[in-house]
Formats: structure tokens, sequence, C-alpha cells
């Protein structure tokens, strides 16, 4: 323990943590001066996601977002109902199994399997925290602000490559590297 106390150094702050503050900075501004003040939180989220190491590491990440946050939303919007009037007598919590049950599967059938946690996440939220009026406004505003973070943490990327990304011999060391 001691000898991993002794040997502890801080890590780098490199090029991808400086791209996702940038991103994050930008969302966040956006939202406050072009959008009136709307909740950032959830473009923040996108943006972090967003952002890889490599371009192509911020599209598998930033992307399964989107896609679980699309489908987890698509699939919410008639459980939500069905779970909060429980029609023919059936319990809610039949529809709320179903229902998260489409969630997942239907991630499965598109290949998404690493969407199903950010789909399953906005099932349930969307299910236990939203009132009536605002459930479907809420998972639109879901889906679009998820995207508008991933796409600006792609485009931050796209304009700004990492030196692994620019150098082919630094590429093929990164990606030796455990993160």
């Amino acid at each position: 323990m001691l000898e991993k106390l002794k040997s502890f150094a801080f890590p780098k702050i490199g090029s991808r943590i400086i791209k996702t503050l940038i991103s994050v900075f930008l969302v966040a501004i956006t939202y406050d001066f072009a959008l009136g003040g709307r909740n950032p939180c959830f473009a923040c989220i996108g943006a972090v996601y967003g952002m890889g190491s490599f371009f192509s590491e911020g599209i598998k990440h930033g992307g399964n977002r989107f896609v679980g946050t699309l489908l987890g939303g698509l699939v919410v919007i008639p459980f939500y109902w069905l779970y909060h009037n429980t029609p023919f007598g059936i319990p809610n919590y039949v529809f709320l199994i179903i229902g998260a049950f489409l969630t997942i599967y239907i991630n499965l059938i598109f290949g998404a399997n690493s969407a199903v946690q950010p789909s399953t996440v906005v099932y349930f939220v969307v299910i236990f925290t939203q009132a009536a009026e605002m459930y479907i406004p809420y998972t639109i505003a879901r889906i679009i602000d998820t995207g508008a973070g991933v796409l600006c943490s792609l485009v931050i990327n796209a304009i700004l490559p990492s030196p692994h990304e620019q150098n082919p011999k630094l590429a093929r060391h990164k990606k030796a590297a455990i993160f």
C-alpha cells in the first residue's frame, strides 16, 4: 500500500479533458443564451459521452448514449400511459416489466448492446419522475439534448483531433494502453 502511495502521480491534463470542457462550456452557454436559460444537464452529459480519446471512440460511446436515449424514450411514451392508467385492470408492474423488456430487447435487435443502460435509465426516469402533463415533452427534450451534446463533442473532436490521431505511431502505442 505504501509503495502505491509513494509511486502515485497525478494524471496528465491532456487534450481529451480540455476538449471535453470546451464542449461542455459551449453546450452550457448555448443553452443559457441561445435557448433562454434552458437546463443543459442532459446535453452536458451527452457532451461528456461524445468525447472520446479518439473520434471513433466518441462516435461509439456518444452514439450508444444517443441511441439508448432515443429507443428508451420511444418505448416509454406508450408504457408511461399504460403504467399510470392500468387499463383492463392489469396491475401497473406488469406494464412496467413489459416496457422494460421491450426497451432492452429493441436495443438488442438493433445490435445496440451498449445502449441498454442509457435506454433503461431514460425509461425508468420518465416512468417514475415525470408528471402526466410533462412526460412527453420531457422525453423529447431528453432525446434532443443528448443528441445536441454528443454532436457538439463530435464536432470539437473533428476540429481538434488528438495528437494520437494525427500521428499513427502514437495511435498504435495508445491503443495498447488500458484507457
